[in-house]
C-alpha cells in the first residue's frame, strides 16, 4: 500500500496542525516521510506513529487504488530515455516522470513549497 499524502495533509489541516508539526510528534524526519511518500509499499510503523499522532486509523493514510503499474510503465520509460540519451541520471529521469504524473497544479504546490524559506 502506498501512503496517501493528501489524505495526510487534510487530516492534519483539519486538527489545525502541520505537517511538521505531526511527523516531529511521530519521530519520523521530513527525510523519511518524502522516502515513504514515493514507494509503492511503505513500513507499516511509520504509518501507525503517523495515524496515532492524528488520532484515526492507519487505514485513513493509505491510498485506496493500487500503483504497481503506474510504476513498472514510469521504470520502462525511465530506462528507455536513459538507453537513448547515453549518460543522463536514471534518478532524475525517474523524478521527472514522477512529477509529470501530477496535476500541474499539484506541481506548482510542491514547486512553492520548496522555495519557502
Amino acid at each position: 500500500m502506498k501512503l496517501d499524502h493528501e489524505e495526510t495533509m487534510r487530516l492534519a489541516a483539519e486538527q489545525g496542525i502541520t505537517l511538521t508539526e505531526i511527523l516531529s510528534r511521530a519521530g519520523v524526519s521530513r527525510t523519511a516521510y518524502y522516502s515513504l511518500r514515493r514507494r509503492d509499499n511503505i513500513l507499516p510503523r511509520t504509518i501507525r506513529a503517523l495515524a496515532q499522532e492524528l488520532g484515526i486509523d492507519p487505514e485513513r493514510l493509505l491510498q485506496k487504488t493500487p500503483t504497481p503499474l503506474t510504476y513498472e510503465r514510469r521504470m520502462k520509460r525511465a530506462r528507455e530515455i536513459c538507453e537513448r540519451f547515453p549518460g543522463t541520471d536514471f534518478h532524475n529521469i525517474w523524478h521527472t516522470l514522477t512529477l509529470l504524473d501530477l496535476p500541474p497544479v499539484e506541481r506548482l504546490r510542491r514547486g512553492l513549497r520548496r522555495g519557502r524559506i
